[in-house]
């Protein structure tokens, strides 16, 4: 495994107001010149990235014109993403738009392009590995998410070997921490009552990756990129069903979770962590944990006392 020195660089970070990014973002700015891009629709956004001490830039994946405010910088981790549900429109700012980013940034040493295990055809309980099947996953939901993250990835590969980029795209799966995610959403379904749909081919396994995890391992992506461009698998070690994270949120709530099959709800996607491991390392924080860490940090009132 090789860590990249991250210390002291200047890193430019995409999609950086999102839900994954930003915490990305606050944690580097303090070792390394961080350059924090996005639309920045709202000014309170951009007061907010500044105030974690990196250097907004607005850009727009959809207009290669915008890219000439980006500065010259020595990593990239690309980050941003487009699900409005228009193919045209997400098509471009996805799949055109790493192209460009690429371009602009031909003299990195290495890019990091955040893809998605959404990118996998939906194969029941058996773990993903980065050479199966890729298909249509998430279209009863969000209609053009997978087929713009399956062209996305083919467009970076093209850039990133004409341009000589190291590059790896590391395909994420269910990243979750203080700041949120699907098992949070998941305890806001409970305490509205609410049903959680999910696949009738139960358990529904993924590989949550909690914020602290990926904050760490995202220098050892940088230190795996190569110019041959390496896809690898990007989530937690343990494997977990959302069955039983959303038990045990009830266990620490006293809330029941109410399940509701569906065969339009996202399959389990699971993934075969071996080329993950082989390239960064296992990941550290157990499951537990990170949902007890969360609980503690979004939904204080709602966890139990111990008797």
């Amino acid at each position: 495994m090789k860590r990249a020195e991250i210390e002291g660089k200047r890193i430019l970070i995409t999609g950086a107001t999102g839900q994954f990014a930003k915490p990305v973002v606050a944690a580097y700015a303090g070792k390394a010149q961080v350059f924090a891009a996005a639309r920045y629709g709202k000014q309170e956004d951009w007061d907010a990235i500044a105030a974690l001490g990196a250097t907004p830039v607005r850009i727009d994946l959809s207009n290669p014109d915008s890219l000439a405010s980006l500065p010259e910088v020595d990593f990239v981790v690309n980050a941003a993403v487009a699900k409005s549900g228009d193919f045209e429109r997400d098509l471009k700012e996805n799949a055109e738009g790493v192209g460009h980013l690429i371009a602009k940034n031909r003299n990195v040493q290495a890019f990091v392009h955040i893809s998605t295990t959404g990118v996998y055809a939906y194969e029941g309980h058996r773990p993903r590995k980065e050479t199966d099947a890729l298909g249509d996953n998430h279209r009863s939901m969000m209609p053009t998410y997978s087929i713009a993250k399956i062209a996305t990835e083919s467009v970076a590969r093209f850039a990133a070997k004409a341009f000589g980029v190291p590059t790896i795209i590391a395909r994420l799966s269910v990243p979750y921490g203080d700041n949120g995610g699907w098992p949070y959403y998941h305890l806001l379904a409970m305490q509205a009552g609410a049903p959680i749909t999910v696949h009738p081919e139960r358990p529904n396994y993924y590989n949550p990756l909690h914020v602290d995890d990926y904050v760490e391992k995202i220098p050892y992506l940088l230190g795996a990129a190569s110019k041959d461009v390496v896809t690898t698998n990007f989530g937690g070690s343990q494997a977990v069903a959302i069955e039983e994270w959303c038990a045990y949120i009830g266990e620490k709530t006293g809330l029941t979770p109410i399940f509701e099959d569906s065969a339009l709800a996202f399959g389990g996607l699971a993934i075969d962590p071996t080329r993950m491991h082989s390239l960064i390392g296992e990941t550290k924080v157990d499951w537990r944990d990170g949902i007890d860490r969360m609980l503690r940090a979004l939904a204080p009132d709602a966890v139990k006392t111990p008797a």
